[in-house]
């Protein structure tokens, strides 16, 4: 379904949808839903109009003209809507952080950005800031969204100050802010996005308008979104992922975003807002698998046999639906019953209009992708970088296969390089990384961008991820293994909830895991193993041993260099915290390697003297 109108640029879809929608259809509908005292309350289109334009205002207020960054460090909430559409609406730049970041990297991007202010949500995020303003260079203010506690510092202002700000500089200058909207273009430097990356300082991905509104139009063509949808937005705006597909997709088809208070809340927040469509990571469908097969594992020997024949059921009839004309009578009336029996229950609990997930950031395992359309709840899986503004391939709602990330979007070319590195063309790719010329040339070469991923096209025209290219290990044997695959393979395990291959130039493969704990705990309890602790449980015998049955299953079908032959529970999660998880959810495996050496020089150790 194509935008609303043709869009340009993010200030074309903000002034379409005050102005004209807004007059048209928006009059009933919300822009957006929040939560404030424990109730979803909408925005309408007019209320987002007056809290953008009186936030722009005063941001002229303070200084802040056309090309001037902004940096914003907030969870998902409507300020961040607010804040983006009032710094692109003046011509500025907005150079969004998450919220997880660290002084030090606040620190680094602001200066490296050259960031005049920076807006905050709390009190918390602003003392991040205040504890390295003196290195910053070129800050000039503070813009903080919640009441804080503190007295507030030199050159702080909060939210709705800057807004009584913007109305008094508003009589002066009325039509600063609509000269603004209409002077923008297409080339102009839209945002500067810092990866995160696995190693080394962040890198500043500079998008244009034209980079992320062409993946904008593109998903349009291949996907249904309109009026009618409500998304529930939960991953972080400041990625490019949420940005792009889960607010300004969702905007240009005049679709309503509710925003969640939090990952922990996404469950009940989904009952609430009953979304129609979700981007999430595969992180989110491991978690909620894991949930559906210990709750099963609970009921009785019947009820259990009842949920696999069902799932065998949903996967027969999903297969018929896709490779057949019509689906047989007496399996239709199966798959009628299993939906009414199971599918229809696990479904309530995604608030029961979801009609497809959209998955990026990670691979998605074609078992999990299998499970979930079996019980009716499609996942399309997409890829890209946030150099490709992010989107490069995405599956079709009537044309994907799991285990791939579909075909490449339209207006995006890729290609396979000799050496198996995936390299994409088109209007999504970035201009270079901020001041780093050199990292800029070498991922940009010819007009194609360097992925860094290995991957090769099937004979259907499916692109399959088959790992990152540092990522690829050579043991000391000379066997090359891609780790993803076989992580992905043992994350199907419910009693593992985090997995990291280790075995790069050494002769073996080993693993650290950090165990699925409720699975454990309910397992230790009807077994009547005591234990105090988690730290005491990982290193009980029978569970080491029950761990060591998992891994004799799933290892079955690998090749015997690919075979992990020891393995340690960890006590405790890799996290984004710690360093050792990106804020997209992916393993660092160079901190953790580091962090852990020493527990995994006593696993060779230990394989050494056995």
């Amino acid at each position: 379904m194509p935008t609303l109108s043709e869009f340009k640029t993010i200030p074309d879809i903000f002034k379409y949808l005050t102005e004209t929608y807004a007059e048209k259809n928006g009059k009933n509908k919300p822009v957006f839903k929040h939560k404030i005292k424990g109730k979803y309350v909408d925005v309408s289109y007019k209320q987002f109009r007056e809290e953008t334009e009186n936030f722009a205002f005063g941001l002229a207020k303070l200084g802040i003209k056309r090309g001037d960054k902004v940096a914003l460090i907030s969870e998902n909430r409507v300020e961040w809507a607010y804040s983006d559409n009032a710094i692109l609406g003046l011509g500025a730049i907005n150079v969004p952080l998450y919220p997880i970041s660290t002084a030090d990297t606040v620190q680094f991007i602001l200066n490296n950005s050259e960031a005049k202010g920076v807006i905050v949500s709390t009190e918390f995020q602003l003392n991040k800031v205040l504890k390295v303003k003196s290195k910053l260079k070129y800050l000039k203010f503070i813009v903080v969204m919640n009441e804080i506690k503190q007295q507030k510092p030199d050159h702080t202002y909060m939210f709705n100050e800057v807004q009584e700000l913007g109305k008094e500089f508003k009589r002066e200058n009325e039509n600063l802010f609509n000269d603004n909207l209409n002077l923008a273009r297409e080339d102009d430097i839209c945002t500067i996005i810092y990866t995160s990356g696995t190693t080394g300082e962040p890198k500043g991905v500079l998008l244009t308008h034209k980079n992320i509104i062409s993946n904008v139009n593109a998903a349009h063509k291949i996907f249904d979104i309109g009026e009618s949808d409500v998304f529930l937005s939960f991953l972080p705006l400041s990625h490019v992922f949420e940005r792009m597909a889960g607010y300004y997709t969702a905007l240009a088809g005049g679709a309503t975003v509710a925003y969640a208070e939090g990952i922990e809340k996404v469950a009940t927040n989904m009952v609430e807002i009953k979304p129609t469509l979700m981007t999430a990571v595969p992180r989110l469908f491991e978690r909620i698998y894991s949930r559906i097969k210990r709750n099963i594992d609970k009921e009785s020997p019947k009820k259990q046999k009842i949920f696999q024949w069902a799932i065998e059921i949903g996967k027969e009839y999903a297969e018929a639906k896709r490779y057949h004309e019509s689906v047989p009578v007496l399996l239709n009336v199966k798959h009628k019953l299993a939906d009414k029996l199971v599918f229809a229950k696990i479904r309530e609990k995604t608030g029961g209009r979801l009609r497809f997930f959209i998955s990026g950031g990670a691979a998605l395992s074609r078992e999990l992708g299998q499970f979930f359309e079996a019980i009716g709840i499609l996942i399309i899986e997409g890829y890209g970088l946030t150099e490709s503004s992010p989107v490069i391939a995405a599956n079709r709602l009537n044309d994907y296969k799991f285990g791939t990330v579909g075909k490449p979007l339209p207006g995006v070319e890729v290609k396979i390089a000799q050496d198996g590195e995936i390299l994409a063309s088109g209007p999504n790719i970035m201009q270079g990384y901020y001041k780093n010329k050199k990292e800029t040339d070498e991922v940009l070469k010819n007009g194609w961008l360097h992925t860094g991923d290995i991957g090769v096209f099937d004979a259907e025209g499916f692109l399959i991820i088959t790992d990152r290219k540092k990522h690829l290990f050579k043991t000391s044997g000379g066997k090359y293994v891609a780790p993803t695959p076989i992580e992905n393979m043992f994350l199907a395990s419910k009693y593992i909830d985090q997995f990291v291959l280790i075995g790069d130039r050494r002769m073996f493969l080993t693993a650290l895991i950090v165990p699925d704990f409720e699975a454990l705990k309910e397992y230790a309890d009807s077994h009547r193993i005591a234990y105090k602790n988690e730290e005491e449980l990982v290193k009980m015998k029978q569970i080491n041993e029950l761990l060591n049955k998992e891994f004799g299953e799933f290892q079955k079908n690998l090749a015997n260099y690919e075979r992990i032959r020891k393995f340690t529970l960890l006590e405790k999660p890799f996290t984004i915290e710690n360093g050792e998880v990106t804020p997209s959810l992916k393993i660092r495996r160079k901190v953790i390697e580091e962090r852990y050496a020493n527990l995994i020089d006593d696993m060779y150790k230990s394989i050494q003297k056995a």
